[in-house]
């Protein structure tokens, strides 16, 4: 079970954001302000933080400033009822992962917890489990069943970045200047024909398969 670290000084919000978390499968632990939070995290293990910027003693950004500046590489959510561009720029220069502005719709907020949780899962492990397959980022590896698959470097750096976000669409430039860097001589039908040497080795895989979305480019969809 993930345990969410709630920083909230509404009493109401704090206590409906946790009831919604625990509902949803997740330990909701309230705290009351940034100094409350941080006295939280020495005593316990915390895979998130939903955080508002306007509290007492000490505000969400300085919360999230405190932790980067400690190497603390927790997702923060970030919820508030500001929704200008500088209050948002700002959350994200101090380090902050995401930002809801209030009124908050909860459903939402599971959805966005979820994301950052696996985005977390999958920076702290390098690998991906997707179905029965599993992407070993360290061993260039993919593994299904019995069967492991030592990649070329490109062709591995391409398919984890597409199973890494299901259904975001990337573009072949994209693709390029991520995997190949933006210097690089090579051309888009580099990412083509890497596309295809994926689907050729996993055309049997019941986990996933590499769409082509016409026009726009490619993206990896789960399958079962």
């Amino acid at each position: 079970m993930f345990n969410i670290l709630v920083v909230e000084d509404d009493s109401k919000l704090r206590q409906l954001f946790c009831t919604v978390l625990t509902k949803n499968g997740y330990n909701a632990i309230p705290a009351v302000n940034g100094e409350d939070a941080l006295t939280l995290l020495d005593k316990e293990y915390i895979d998130l933080i939903i955080c508002d910027i306007m509290m007492p003693l000490m505000d969400g950004y300085e919360l999230t400033r405190t932790l980067r500046d400690n190497n603390n590489n927790l997702p923060v959510l970030m919820v508030t009822a500001r929704e200008n561009f500088a209050d948002k720029q700002q959350g994200f220069l101090v380090g902050i992962d995401d930002y809801m502005v209030k009124p908050i719709n909860v459903n939402e907020m599971i959805l966005r917890v979820g994301a950052l949780l696996r985005r977390a899962r999958i920076i702290s492990e390098r690998r991906i489990e997707w179905g029965g397959t599993v992407l070993d980022y360290d061993a260039l590896t993919v593994i299904q069943g019995q069967e492991s698959t030592l990649l070329p470097q490109k062709e591995f750096y391409l398919l984890y970045k597409l199973i890494s976000y299901p259904n975001k669409i990337f573009t072949k430039q994209q693709l390029m200047d991520e995997i190949w860097g933006m210097d690089t001589e090579s051309d888009e039908h580099t990412v083509v024909v890497h596309i295809n040497r994926l689907r050729e080795r996993f055309r049997e895989s019941s986990d996933f398969e590499i769409v082509t979305v016409r026009g726009l480019g490619y993206k990896a969809v789960k399958l079962g």
